[in-house]
């Protein structure tokens, strides 16, 4: 289907599952919060890009209520969620304002990014932040190596990244049926509108290489019983021959100062 027809769907939770972040974005900044701290860092006093945030601004008012100095929302598409940020208020009008029939950021601590991130226009319309943060993002992108880049290029000398990726095919009843197909199959007839770039862990842990000094990466959830039926299915190219990391559903990775 058409991606704004897509976006609508997903905007009003018919038929698409949308991630944490829209469903329950508290949850998703508690998670955010308590993973950072159990290495070592913290969003207090920091300048954070939370990376496809999806039209909503309660993870971007929850993050700043603790601690966060300002936040950048990006997106590559402007669809905002009017009707659910104006419940926000008037718990954080600190951070957001009405403005006739529309809840707008404040800009001293809310900044919108729409468009392409690896375009210099859209970068050179922000400063360095001290930390990337997203949520069933990365396995989205279309140039996971370039959004990377554009990504590690955004973020201060000892800026570090936190993504939680899932691995999975998101017709989750089958999570590995989208590792059966060629790519010509997969990309001409059934991806979905979303886009699901099929990267495998290590694919992941190469691109982090390249742009951090520092690549940490979690497993978060396996599902082997699955794995082992798919397996006699799936293309070679998806095989490592270790079922502990071929079978990898959920992932998180940590990545600490990028490569200047």
């Amino acid at each position: 289907m058409p991606e704004s027809v897509a976006r609508y769907l997903l905007k009003r939770r018919w038929v698409i599952r949308p991630g944490l972040e829209s469903s329950d974005p508290f949850a998703a900044v508690e998670q955010y919060v308590k993973t950072l701290s159990e290495h070592g860092k913290t969003i207090q006093g920091k300048g954070v890009l939370l990376f496809g945030y999806g039209g909503r601004f309660a993870v971007a008012v929850d993050l700043l209520r603790r601690g966060a100095s300002h936040i950048v929302l990006c997106d590559h598409f402007v669809l905002l969620d009017h009707e659910r940020n104006a419940q926000l208020l008037p718990d954080y009008e600190m951070y957001l304002k009405q403005n006739q029939d529309e809840v707008q950021p404040r800009s001293e601590f809310i900044t919108l990014l729409h468009g392409d991130i690896r375009d210099e226009s859209i970068q050179s319309q922000i400063s360095q932040v001290d930390c990337i943060l997203s949520t069933s993002v990365y396995e989205h992108l279309d140039d996971v190596n370039g959004i990377t880049k554009a990504l590690a290029n955004l973020t201060s000398p000892q800026g570090f990244h936190l993504h939680f990726i899932d691995l999975r095919d998101h017709y989750f009843k089958y999570p590995f049926e989208m590792l059966k197909f060629s790519e010509n199959v997969w990309k001409n007839f059934l991806n979905p509108t979303s886009n699901l770039n099929r990267f495998r862990l290590n694919d992941y842990q190469k691109v982090f290489e390249t742009y951090f000094n520092k690549v940490h990466i979690a497993v978060i959830s396996r599902e082997e019983e699955a794995f082992r039926v798919a397996q006699p299915n799936i293309r070679p190219e998806f095989l490592t021959g270790d079922v502990s990391v071929d079978s990898i559903a959920l992932i998180y990775t940590v990545t600490e100062s990028p490569i200047q």
